[in-house]
């Protein structure tokens, strides 16, 4: 496996009213996202979120085509998320969807994980490509 890591800035735009019904709220954004460091590129996605009337409980999953260079290997490929927050703490996965690679990226498997520090976005990438053992 190989690691990545380095910052990133996203911007969220609500896609359409959001649906609100007895117990939750649902609604939808696009994502736009511009990745700095170790990963030179941009995140294009859509994300489905779930707010329970509870401030402390939602969920969120989402897709996103990463398109740019992983240290020098330029392609692009796709990540699936899927986030739950409860009063008791939350959990993040974010996984490189299998064989979504492309061109230099091709075979591309790996996590990554998001860190929030001081209002700043961070993210650590375990990968792992088919020249890298």
């Amino acid at each position: 496996m190989a690691f990545a890591t380095g910052s990133f800035e996203v911007q969220m735009q609500p896609q359409g009213p959001g649906d609100v019904g007895p117990g939750s709220s649902l609604g939808r954004m696009s994502l736009d996202k511009q990745f700095n460091g170790d990963l030179q590129a941009v995140g294009k996605g859509e994300m489905l979120a779930a707010r329970s009337n509870i401030p402390t409980s939602a969920a969120y999953v989402a897709i996103e085509r990463v398109t740019g260079t992983l240290h020098g290997r330029g392609g692009s490929f796709t990540l699936v998320h899927r986030g739950v927050m409860t009063a008791s703490g939350q959990t993040l996965s974010i996984e490189v969807v299998p064989d979504t690679g492309t061109d230099a990226l091709a075979g591309l498997t790996g996590t990554l994980v998001i860190r929030i520090e001081s209002g700043k976005h961070y993210y650590d990438f375990d990968y792992g490509l088919p020249s890298h053992p």
